[in-house]
């Protein structure tokens, strides 16, 4: 079991008195793509954001149960929030790229963690675009602003600034479900390669998605993990009809 990344025990976690995760407890391999899917108001985001603590922005939030990394419990009093979200890249739905310029955008997170070296900094951003699929549309257009780039390119951009700062877990919530088929397939090609070095966990409302990136499928409904299991099971032969059901289109 020395390849297991995250451990989540017994997590349950509250918006005031309401119980948004019920009781949530898997474990996500190193090096593996985990899709999340459910209907919408699930739990599905609020537990990829209590992976990298970001719901503690919200208040009046409460969690029990931990959930481990590396054998280290994010909800530790020791544990250094930055550092956490240092370790967990996260892109969202809409992609957000900075007013600033590409290059910018992705030199950002370095310069932040007090890095001087320019000729360090240039080498990583490539890298990062490169990482990212993108670094041949763009190296001649590092100074244009970031929101001169296409849909796909600022969400392509946003997976770059995340890798810069060499993450170990990509969280990534619904990436493509703004964007064009011709991008959406880009970032999925993307994630494959992606997880030759990351673990990586998509949240998606789009079942055939889940079924094309993922490795393990993670079913939640009203708060509570439904089924959990490789994704070819997940889609082919669920343990349970409510699973079938949702998979099948009947409801959600």
């Amino acid at each position: 079991m020395d390849n297991i990344k995250i451990e989540v025990k017994n997590f349950n976690f509250y918006y005031g008195n309401n119980k948004a995760l019920k009781n949530i407890s898997m474990n996500v391999e190193e090096k593996q793509v985990l899709g999340i899917i459910g209907p919408s108001g699930c739990g599905k985001s609020t537990f990829l954001r209590s992976i990298n603590r970001m719901n503690d922005v919200i208040k009046s939030v409460q969690y029990e149960g931990e959930i481990l990394i590396d054998k280290k419990n994010i909800f530790d009093k020791k544990i250094d929030i930055v550092d956490i979200r240092r370790k967990i890249g996260m892109v969202f739905q809409k992609s957000n790229p900075f007013p600033k310029s590409i290059f910018d955008n992705i030199a950002y997170g370095l310069k932040i963690k007090g890095i001087k070296d320019k000729e360090y900094i240039y080498d990583k951003v490539k890298e990062s675009l490169e990482g990212a699929a993108l670094w041949k549309e763009v190296k001649n257009r590092l100074k244009e602003s970031a929101f001169s780039l296409s849909g796909g390119q600022q969400q392509r951009l946003c997976i770059a600034r995340a890798l810069a700062v060499e993450p170990e877990v990509l969280l990534m919530d619904e990436p493509a479900s703004a964007l064009d088929p011709t991008s959406t397939a880009k970032i999925e090609e993307l994630i494959q390669k992606l997880k030759e070095n990351y673990t990586i966990i998509i949240v998606t409302h789009n079942m055939q998605q889940a079924a094309r990136v993922s490795d393990f499928t993670a079913f939640f409904m009203l708060g509570e993990l439904v089924e959990y299991d490789r994704t070819e099971k997940i889609f082919t032969s669920p343990s349970k009809k409510i699973t079938e059901d949702y998979i099948t289109g009947r409801f959600g």
